[in-house]
């Protein structure tokens, strides 16, 4: 038994569990000095599922899985409030937008996009730190950040043999992906968060047009300042060595070019119609229409085998921040913590989306974003429920971007986790970095959803 015990303890997954375990009680026992018996159990799930997500003791996929057992089993919600979380019609948008980014994927047009967007600046180190930015950014939009980081960082390791410009090149990669996740709303997995949970409290929902018309600025600025920032303190050389020959499309690459441009115009078309005639075709519709299209003989490019490489575990990651924002607002546990936090709905507009700005933008630095998402938006929808309309999907929307501004750690994204498996850069090193990024995407967020997201929405 004793030897079985120590196998056990010595498993790094099983240590990975048992920290988890003592996070969850932890917070339990130190929620029932200020909350309910039932929330103080529901903080303690929650705290036991985020250190999981972050410590990967478990696969994401399972840990996703686990509300479905244990909310019914802890008198939370029953079993078919938090089923129904995983299959939310929301949640096909990002299915159809998948098959679209594995499509682009197979016949290699990324390529070709990098190549394209390359060419566009000099082979500066500045330029180069541009170019990658804003590469990564655009392709992120529309492509797992993930994914992205992981292509495009043996790329900025060849690019040079200075270990300070590889550091830049690296960080401009994985900030740029950050960045460019907002873009869209199936950009990033708390995009699509915040669109179920308005769509769940019959909120008016942004159409794709309109959502990167809002975003746009903020991008903008983060792409313009990011990569300047990250350019200070080095020699601004000359790099030779970047491969810019652009190849000539492909006949599958044409076809896929063309689809995607008329998925584009559709998609322009239908912004303009609900702005002019309050009517337009349901976008979660077109976006599977699209991808489903990936599979029609003569004109798609997949098999049913390749929706094996589909990320079913963010699907179920979707499911677990539903479940946990539909727990938050249904126990009364997000009313009882905007009751605690009441003193921020008496500041000023402008200083309470910096205020919530600020206190995600931290706060995800050291959990996953979804899952920090997935608590914020509940609780911060009761001082929106008191707002006018407009002005609470603001501090919604705020708080849902700044979840995705977390630069300092490599635990707060998966692109810092993926370049910094490179080992070239230092935690201290993207700390230092990342603060100062932190600040400006706080504030440029702010300064962008005071002055002109009310006159773009």
């Amino acid at each position: 038994m004793w030897f079985i015990l120590m196998k056990f303890i010595g498993d790094e997954r099983m240590k990975g569990i048992a920290v988890a375990i003592v996070f969850g009680l932890v917070f339990f026992v130190l929620s029932l000095f200020g909350f309910a018996m039932q929330h103080a159990i529901l903080i303690g799930l929650v705290a036991f599922l985020v250190t999981l997500w972050t410590n990967e003791s478990m696969p994401l996929g399972v840990v996703s899985l686990l509300p479905i057992i244990f909310f019914p089993v802890f008198g939370i919600l029953d079993t078919q409030a938090v089923t129904a979380n995983y299959s939310k019609s929301i949640i096909f948008l990002f299915l159809g937008g998948f098959m679209l980014a594995i499509a682009i994927e197979k016949t290699a047009l990324h390529r070709y996009f990098s190549a394209k967007l390359l060419n566009f600046f000099p082979k500066t180190s500045r330029g180069i730190i541009y170019a990658l930015s804003i590469t990564s950014a655009l392709l992120s939009a529309i492509l797992s950040n993930t994914t992205i980081t992981l292509m495009l960082m043996p790329i900025a390791l060849y690019l040079s043999e200075n270990v300070q410009l590889k550091v830049r090149f690296l960080l401009a990669i994985a900030y740029g992906a950050s960045i460019g996740g907002i873009l869209t709303p199936i950009g990033t997995a708390p995009n699509l968060i915040l669109l179920g949970f308005l769509e769940e409290q019959h909120m008016p929902i942004l159409a794709f047009g309109e959502w990167m018309i809002v975003m746009l600025p903020v991008v903008g600025l983060m792409l313009l300042i990011m990569p300047y920032l990250l350019s200070l303190g080095i020699q601004n050389e000359c790099v030779e060595d970047v491969n810019r020959q652009i190849s000539a499309l492909t006949p599958a690459q044409m076809r896929l070019y063309v689809i995607l441009g008329l998925l584009a115009s559709i998609l322009i078309a239908n912004t303009f119609i609900k702005q002019l005639f309050a009517m337009a075709l349901d976008e979660k519709l077109i976006l599977l229409g699209f991808g489903l299209l990936m599979f029609v003989p003569k004109i798609g490019f997949l098999k049913w085998e390749d929706t094996r490489a589909m990320p079913y575990e963010i699907i179920f990651l979707f499911g677990a921040g539903f479940s946990i924002a539909a727990a938050f607002s249904s126990t009364g546990l997000a009313t009882d913590i905007a009751t605690k936090l009441s003193f921020i709905s008496g500041f000023p507009l402008f200083w309470m989306l910096v205020s919530v700005a600020l206190f995600v933008t931290f706060s995800t630095e050291i959990t996953s974003n979804t899952a920090l998402i997935s608590i914020a938006i509940p609780v911060f929808f009761e001082f929106a429920k008191r707002m006018p309309q407009n002005e609470g999907i603001v501090l919604l929307m705020v708080a849902t971007v700044a979840a995705s501004y977390a630069f300092m750690l490599p635990i707060a994204t998966p692109p810092n986790a993926i370049v910094m498996s490179s080992k070239i850069i230092r935690i201290k090193e993207m700390a230092k970095i990342g603060l100062k990024m932190n600040i400006v995407g706080v504030l440029i967020l702010s300064l962008s959803a005071y002055f002109l997201w009310g006159f773009l929405m």
